[in-house]
């Protein structure tokens, strides 16, 4: 029996749960799915250009558990752009550094380090409905 997965940290929640090719006129195919630690993974070495020892400490992970998830994610967005394939953002063993809500009102994500509750309003718009990312992507993520 191998051993459970470690939950990796994620440090802030992604902005969109997927993409879609443009310009495909062809027959659909299964969508390439993308763990969230692997949209992490990319996230912090490509787009924040870090090295993987400081990916794998930002993350909770050895190096080497990192350039797994980094390989992977690749392979999988190299299959999604040369088959013309959506590129959907689910699942995977993660946990987030600390509260992340979104505003149903204007639709700004965003976390409130001050209160360790749920915040009142929107510092955005002011709305006072948001929903707690951390639980419904925690739960996606299961």
């Amino acid at each position: 029996m191998s051993r459970p997965k470690q939950k990796r940290k994620i440090i802030t929640p992604p902005k969109f749960m997927g993409y879609k090719p443009f310009g495909f006129y062809g027959e659909e195919s299964e969508p390439v799915i993308l763990v969230l630690e692997e949209l992490e993974s990319i996230r912090l070495m490509d787009y924040e250009n870090l090295t993987q020892s400081e990916a794998a400490g930002i993350m909770e992970v050895s190096r080497p558990t990192l350039t797994r998830i980094y390989d992977s994610a690749r392979q999988k967005l190299a299959a999604a752009f040369t088959e013309a394939r959506t590129i959907r953002i689910e699942g995977g063993s993660v946990f987030f550094d600390k509260d992340w809500y979104h505003c149903l009102y204007c639709n700004s994500t965003f976390s409130n380090p001050i209160k360790e509750n749920q915040p009142d309003i929107c510092p955005v718009c002011g709305g006072n409905k948001m929903d707690h990312l951390n639980n419904s992507l925690n739960h996606q993520a299961q």
